[in-house]
């Protein structure tokens, strides 16, 4: 089981790896729309995405880009009532094939579209704004390659470089943090 173990991490770190190097002009870019923002980043996905989406959106807020997050299940049964034209969607899927994501999408001609997706020839690529290439060559840990793993920890890593990005880009300071954060340890910080 130790053996088992250290290999699945092998694999998740050299797939986290891989999609470092897919930083591009695309990435730039998605940093550039969002500092343009004037209302939120709505960050959606479904499943394991949906996840890893409110972590990032989790992450995305507490460092100083406003962001909330919405299962794009849910956003079909009423939730598209918290998007407004001036929100950036951040749309999650792994094969960029997803049904109710690509509902949601549909639904919402007017905003930009910025697709974190390991299938850059899908159907969310080609109806995005800007593309975020979370393709690897790296299978998922799981030996039946079918449990999100390796795609999910790329993604979350992913979403981790384009927050602290931002949070840079902001000017994001230690007293700011703080004020995000009044309770727990890092209210200390």
């Amino acid at each position: 089981m130790k053996s088992l173990a250290k290999l699945i991490l092998e694999i998740e770190a050299k797939a986290i790896l891989e999609v470092a190097n897919n930083i591009d002009d695309s990435f730039i870019k998605a940093i550039n729309s969002i500092m343009l923002c004037t209302g939120h980043i709505v960050v959606t996905g479904v499943g394991k995405s949906s996840i890893v989406g409110r972590k990032i959106s989790a992450t995305l807020s507490s460092t100083g880009t406003p962001s909330f997050f919405i299962n794009a299940m849910d956003s079909l049964h009423g939730d598209l009532g918290a998007i407004t034209k001036h929100d950036i969607i951040l749309a999650i899927s792994n094969s960029g094939e997803t049904t109710e994501l690509l509902q949601m999408i549909a639904c919402l001609p007017r905003n930009i579209v910025i697709s974190m997706t390991g299938n850059n020839n899908s159907t969310l690529a080609k109806q995005s704004s800007i593309i975020i290439d979370l393709h690897s060559n790296m299978k998922e840990a799981c030996p039946l390659n079918l449990a999100p793993t390796s795609s999910t920890t790329s993604c979350l890593a992913m979403g981790d470089a384009l927050a602290i990005c931002l949070m840079v880009e902001l000017k994001f300071s230690t007293a700011d943090f703080k004020r995000l954060h009044p309770s727990g340890t890092l209210g200390k910080v």
